[in-house]
């Protein structure tokens, strides 16, 4: 019974010094989720495109990619997050200036026929492999140094065929 308590002191013990430290990481983590609702230039030159051009705002180099990243840099300063920076762009721009597309109505396509696509190809190896594998194994126990046989109306036409060209 004595070691029961014991156990029973370490795991209350743990689990007091792990809820101290989740609550001194509270305000880190509430910091760093607050950072990253605010966005960076950076950020957002990679997540939007040249409507022009059809290129990253990061590597495009067209007099319209020069506009939208004025834009982008004032919503910075304005402290806007990236999902705000994003929609005011598509408000002025189409979504045609996001890198990624919208995973709502026809766009979601996107990303659900590339796995779809993937696990039907894989679903058919399971189905051809194992029949490609019964007929190789098929034939090999066939005996060897048989030749297959042939009707007497093909042998004959293989003659015939065979004269007329030597």
């Amino acid at each position: 019974m004595s070691t029961r308590r014991a156990v029973t002191g370490r795991l209350v013990a743990a689990l007091l010094m792990l809820a101290t430290l989740a609550g001194a990481a509270s305000p880190t983590v509430a910091a760093a989720a607050q950072v990253r609702e605010h966005a960076t230039v950076q950020q957002m030159y990679n997540d939007l495109m040249c409507v022009l051009c059809h290129e990253s705002l990061a590597v495009a180099q067209s007099a319209e990619s020069y506009q939208e990243r004025a834009l982008v840099r004032g919503f910075v300063a304005q402290g806007l997050t990236v999902k705000q920076i994003e929609n005011r762009m598509v408000a002025q721009y189409g979504p045609a200036v996001l890198a990624q597309p919208p995973k709502h109505g026809f766009s979601l396509l996107i990303y659900i026929i590339p796995p779809v696509v993937v696990l039907a190809g894989i679903l058919l190896l399971f189905y051809t492999v194992p029949r490609w594998r019964r007929k190789a194994a098929s034939a090999r126990a066939a005996p060897d140094g048989e030749e297959p046989a042939i009707s007497a109306q093909e042998s004959q036409r293989l003659d015939q065929e065979l004269s007329e060209r030597f």
